[in-house]
């Protein structure tokens, strides 16, 4: 069977491709590598190509556009409580919960009465402190004793320092039972009453340290609890933390005290620190922003849509086609139109929306991209930057 002009025609196209693809990779290949410390600088890397090799790979050029402003970079967050404005409520002593004075996400003051505690403990702690009290004067009036029968001679200086050493003892044992109560929540006032009265208490209550949310509540009434073991956590909800997820590739153009915007609640603050390890799995490191709560409309455990706003920083920044940018060496890149083909230049890329890439780079106004025919490219810059 005779084959007809136009079959033979496009038979000799799909011939003349590929002889030509053959060509361009044995071009790339033959080509003197350039020496490893000078092929990625900020020169690039030189892609020979001449006008037939790039109309027949496809490749087309577009202009770039400077940008002089800030680049937004849309990254998820959750919000969270910075730690110093956490305070955990433990139980002062083991005992049983009386009554829980407070309901979680309740507002409370300094000093508010958050709980009630009966303790086992509280009223052994009385009973110690008030012995301590009994050896403190006893010691005390046996040291004035032996204090004026040494100053008559009747009695030798040995016997008054080891009445001085008792004295000094029981008087830091008394401290000691003194700040024990206080540890047990009981006020100078209290602990003054059962100086003076003796009468000791089976019950004591659990002040807030300070002005707050309850954020948890861990424990019940009739519930009993160990010493130390956690009841409440109280926290101030103002200013707040966001910890932004922010992909490793986009670190380097992330710096602290760049504007963090919640476009959804209509709050901003900045960023305070940037994380140090990148977590393996989703290849992100956290960037911690502090924000306002907006009057409360932000609030803890909200996954928000955060807005970095990214400034200057002396290198140039320009607007290019996403298609424009390829990975290359874990690198981004950018081919130039040059006289004798391109040029693999290396950028940073800042952000990406809407089918444009903002990048930083030394580049001229005057440059022209590829953003088409990028795989031939690509390919091109694999055969030429080979180790």
């Amino acid at each position: 069977m005779t084959a007809t002009p136009a079959r033979r025609g496009r038979t000799l196209s799909v011939a003349l491709s590929i002889a030509l693809a053959t060509t361009l990779v044995a071009t790339a290949r033959a080509a003197a590598p350039e020496p490893p410390d000078t092929r990625r600088d900020q020169e690039g890397i030189a892609i020979r190509l001449d006008e037939r090799e790039v109309r027949s790979a496809g490749i087309a050029t577009t202009s770039i556009e400077r940008e002089r402003g800030e680049v937004e970079l849309s990254l998820p967050g959750t919000v969270a409580i910075p730690p110093q404005q956490l305070r955990v409520v433990a139980a002062p002593a083991g005992g049983l919960v009386e009554a829980m004075l407070v309901a979680a996400d309740e507002t409370v003051t300094a000093g508010q009465p958050i709980a009630r505690l009966r303790s086992p403990d509280l009223v052994e702690a009385q009973r110690q402190y008030l012995a301590a009290l009994a050896d403190d004067a006893l010691a005390t009036d046996r040291l004035r004793r032996t204090r004026l029968l040494w100053e008559g001679r009747v009695t030798p200086e040995r016997e008054l320092r080891i009445a001085e050493t008792e004295a000094s003892h029981a008087k830091s044992r008394l401290d000691e039972r003194s700040q024990i109560l206080g540890l047990m929540e009981m006020s100078e006032a209290d602990i003054e009453a059962l100086r003076n009265s003796r009468r000791i208490v089976s019950a004591v209550t659990i002040h807030a340290p300070m002005a707050g949310t309850v954020v948890s509540r861990n424990a019940n009434p009739g519930q009993r609890v160990e010493a130390a073991a956690p009841v409440f956590t109280i926290a101030r909800l103002e200013p707040l933390w966001v910890n932004i997820q922010v992909p490793a590739a986009r670190l380097p153009a992330v710096d602290v005290g760049d504007a963090v915007v919640l476009p959804a609640y209509g709050v901003q603050g900045r960023i305070i620190r940037i994380g140090r390890t990148v977590d393996q799995n989703t290849q992100s490191a956290v960037a911690v922003a502090e924000i306002s709560s907006g009057g409360g409309l932000v609030r803890p455990g909200l996954a928000v849509a955060a807005t970095i706003r990214i400034g200057q920083n002396g290198t140039p920044q320009w607007s290019v086609p996403a298609s424009a940018v390829v990975r290359h060496r874990d690198r981004s890149w950018v081919f130039v139109r040059e006289e004798n083909g391109f040029r693999a230049r290396p950028v940073q890329v800042i952000a990406e929306a809407g089918g444009r890439a903002s990048v930083r780079a030394n580049l001229a106004e005057t440059d022209r991209v590829a953003d088409r025919g990028i795989l031939a490219l690509l390919a091109e810059l694999a055969a030429v930057d080979q180790d």
